[in-house]
């Protein structure tokens, strides 16, 4: 297919950067989801796999689901090897995506604090640390000096109730802009001649058999060789048109941001015991969250005592942010498996693909997702990154459990 010349059909916003257009009756592939995970492994299966009759379809405006709701934390620094492999191969495709982009992602690695309160997690900790340096992550366990000289603002009196006793210390971790990187795909995308569908929701599929042969959605029946699902908490109920039980479970996930302040928060800062991690954001509003709403629900708001008990979390480890005024909130829809990892790979249908699972972790994988999920797409065969990540794992009992082991906004 020959590149679309940008804006050549839409004369009248020259300055957009994607077309809109009406899906076809027909593509080699469909992706269902317009959030980071579709946008990247369209990108991907066109870049890596020469694939570019591809449809992403999106049920509302393209990444305004979990995309436009996360915190944008970076890093790779997980405990088991299954984990690190794959968060370590998105963090080495973040550092050059900006430029291979050639749009402004303002990836900042300005490093990921996880703090340690207890004698517990230090242990923790530093096996975790270890775990990283034998997978050739960039892990340091630092000292509660070495902790204040990295972020001097941050509380490490030893008189609080939860002491901060060190911390593990990713230097190349950081954060980026989410909308950029949205954005960013979707324009190259766009030039590619992916077509990019929004307001596009799909009700169910089209089978012959066991194969999955299209899509029916709000706009037409969409026939396709390959169907993908990257709906995140959306996921499970797609697959119940199916018959195929999935094994998650969707929560509420919040977050809020802050007034606009001056530069003062150098890094992100992660804590398990008190439950809220702090980064702030290149305008000047601090970002924080924390842990999930524990009950099932797929409405993007959540209870108040959650956003409550962050607050005073935060507060206590940084109590010059006392008087900070919270501007907004809001929250997602975070789909958790039993072992608090994804799942992605084949499924009992032909021609139907799965991404879920990612729980808070989603963001961060963004681009190492596309690059596995697009192998496994055109080779009908997981990536050697993803094949631990497959639904089989849950009968086998071959679980990846990271389950606390790598902090609050895992």
């Amino acid at each position: 297919m020959m590149p679309r010349t940008p804006g050549a059909d839409l004369p009248e916003h020259p300055d957009r950067l994607w077309h809109n257009p009406d899906p076809k009756s027909s593509y080699d592939a469909v992706i269902v989801g317009g959030g980071g995970h579709g946008l990247a492994t369209a990108y991907y299966l066109a870049v890596n796999h020469g694939m570019t009759d591809i449809a992403v379809l999106e049920s509302g405006w393209l990444a305004g689901g979990n995309m436009a709701r996360n915190t944008t934390i970076i890093r790779s620094n997980y405990l088991w090897d299954e984990s690190a492999g794959l968060y370590e191969h998105a963090l080495k495709l973040w550092e050059g995506l900006e430029d291979e982009l050639d749009y402004p992602l303002l990836f900042s690695q300005r490093g990921v604090l996880n703090l340690a309160h207890s004698l517990q997690e230090v242990r923790d900790s530093v096996r975790r640390v270890e775990a990283n340096k034998l997978n050739g992550i960039d892990a340091e366990w630092v000292d509660p000096q070495q902790v204040a000289e990295i972020c001097p603002i941050l509380n490490t009196s030893p008189d609080l109730r939860y002491p901060v006793l060190g911390a593990t210390w990713q230097p190349r971790a950081g954060i980026a802009k989410h909308d950029h990187v949205a954005w960013g795909l979707a324009r190259a995308l766009d030039r590619m001649g992916v077509d990019l569908v929004q307001n596009c929701q799909v009700t169910g599929f089209e089978r012959v058999g066991d194969r999955v042969v299209g899509v029916r959605t709000t706009r037409g029946t969409i026939h396709a060789g390959k169907v993908a699902l990257a709906a995140a908490g959306q996921t499970s109920v797609l697959a119940d048109e199916l018959g195929l039980r999935l094994p998650i479970q969707s929560h509420p996930l919040q977050a809020l941001v802050s007034e606009l302040l001056e530069p003062v928060h150098p890094t992100v800062v992660m804590s398990n015991a008190v439950h809220v991690y702090v980064s702030q954001a290149h305008k000047g509003e601090l970002v924080l969250g924390a842990g999930i709403d524990s009950y099932n629900s797929y409405s993007r708001h959540g209870a108040f005592h959650t956003i409550e008990r962050e607050m005073t979390a935060a507060v206590e480890l940084f109590p010059m942010f006392a008087r900070a005024h919270v501007l907004r909130t809001w929250a997602g829809t975070v789909d958790v498996t039993p072992d608090a990892s994804a799942i992605m790979g084949l499924t009992p249908f032909e021609g139907l693909y799965i991404n879920c699972g990612w729980g808070t972790g989603g963001f961060k994988a963004t681009p190492g997702v596309g690059w596995c999920y697009a192998h496994t797409i055109a080779h009908d065969e997981p990536h050697p990154l993803n094949a631990p990540f497959s639904l089989e794992r849950f009968t086998t009992g071959a679980l990846i459990d990271e389950h606390g082991a790598a902090g609050v906004a895992h």
